[in-house]
This record gives C-alpha cells, structure tokens and sequence, in this order.
C-alpha cells in the first residue's frame, strides 16, 4: 500500500468525492458550447463523456476546472458549489484536469515537471520529507518515469508523455481527476496501459474520473456510467453497458 506524504492531503488519505454538473451553461463569445448540461460523477467512479467533435466535451473539463467561467449552473464538488472559481481554486479543492495534447512542459526535467504538481498543495509550502514521499509514490506508480526522472521531457516518446502528464496532476493528490483525451495518439498497447492505469486510480486510489474519449468503445469498456453530448446537450446518460449496447445510439452518435 503507497502511503501520503504527512500533512499532505493524499488519495489513499482522502474520502472520495462526488461531482455534480448541474444546468451547466458556458461557451466563447456568442457561441454557447454547453447547454444547460447536468450529469453526475459518483464517488470513485469513472464517468466517460462522449460524442463527436464540437459536442462540448472539452468545454465540459474547462468549466469544471476553472478555465472556462461558466455562464450559469453549478459544480458541485460534495455538495458545494465552486462554479466559476479559478482553476488555482479547482486545483486546491481537489480538482485536476490534464487537458489534451500531452501538455508537459519540454524544456524542464521528468522529477521538475512532477514538482510543479505540487504546487497547488494547500497550506504552507511542503517539507523536503513530504516532496520526497511523493516523488517516490509517483516513480512507484509510474516506473518507466522513475527510469527517466533526469532526462529532459522533450526526449521522452509519446506514451511517456502522457504518463508523465498524467503523473504530475497526480502530485497534486487530486480527489476528481478531469482526463481529456488521454489516448489521443498513442499506440494501442500504450493506450491499453494508460486505460488500466486510470481504472486502478479510480478502484485502488478512490479517485473520481470524468474522462472524455474519442475512443467510445474503449472508454466504454472501463467506465462505470457513460454521457452522451450533442451540439453543447446531453442526449444520453446511462451505465456504461446500456450504451455500449444501444446500436442505435452507437451509430448515431459514437461512431461504433
């Protein structure tokens, strides 16, 4: 069993949350990317958001996080509202987002990249012990990382990008993790890994998922409850197993 850091509010150390979207209304400009959008993420569940591109799914992970300021509705993080908070607040009340695109920061080191993760860490700054601890619960979770904590993360393949960005929210001992397209261009046996690795946060860690995925079938295999958006609406929430086996819905919107 990984232990937390002392004094720093871990995964193994924290009650899971719950994440409620309710009547959520955000977009850009005159545009309105999501339209009264509810839908609701139990407690260390996995919740796969889907649809074809232009649904509103990223949009979805920016409102949550803070980085689009919603128009009307409410996030609910167990039960309080932090609708329109920065993501600075979303990232402190236990909420991380590791938006599409293998976002690392190049220039910088594997081990520099994982320290920025803790900076959102409340309180005062962290002790050497407590940093230390939880470089080492990363490296223990994420082992090819471990082997290339010295190399520059522009040297690192794909996969190992994904990994670390992933790894990095982590740091910051997330209670929601908000994942947007993690699979998008890896192989299928790294994609494979890093779907397992996000069933294992939510069954070992507690740590609640919204994972919005292109790969509907894929995200569907792992997920516990799946959401349908179209055009900024839901148009589907069910169990994962209902939708995956809805032909209808499938063909219609997944493109399965």
């Amino acid at each position: 069993m990984m232990t937390s850091p002392a004094g720093v509010p871990g995964a193994q150390q924290r009650d899971a949350a719950s994440l409620v979207i309710e009547d959520l209304v955000a977009g850009y400009g005159e545009v309105r990317a999501l339209d009264k959008v509810t839908i609701v993420a139990g407690a260390a569940s996995i919740t796969a958001v889907l649809g074809a591109n232009g649904a509103g799914k990223t949009t979805l992970l920016r409102a949550i996080s803070g980085m689009v300021r919603p128009r009307s509705g409410r996030v609910l993080l167990d039960g309080a509202d932090r609708a329109g908070r920065s993501p600075e607040d979303m990232a402190r009340a236990g909420i991380a987002h590791v938006p599409e695109g293998q976002g690392v920061i190049a220039e910088l080191t594997v081990e520099e990249n994982l320290r920025i993760g803790m900076m959102s860490w409340p309180g005062i700054a962290p002790r050497r012990a407590d940093r230390a601890a939880a470089l080492a619960e990363a490296y223990e979770r994420f082992t090819v990382l471990a082997d290339r904590r010295r190399k520059i993360a522009a040297t690192l393949s794909g996969g190992e990008r994904q990994m670390l960005v992933i790894a990095r929210a982590l740091v910051a001992r997330p209670r929601v993790l908000l994942l947007d397209e993690p699979s998008l261009g890896l192989a299928p046996r790294v994609m494979t890994q890093v779907m397992d690795m996000v069933v294992r946060l939510s069954r070992e860690s507690g740590i609640t998922t919204v994972l919005v995925e292109q790969n509907a079938r894929v995200a569907l295999a792992i997920a516990d409850r799946g959401v349908v958006l179209n055009l900024g609406r839901v148009v589907a929430e069910a169990p994962a197993g209902e939708l995956a086996a809805d032909v209808a819905l499938r063909h219609h919107y997944l493109g399965f």
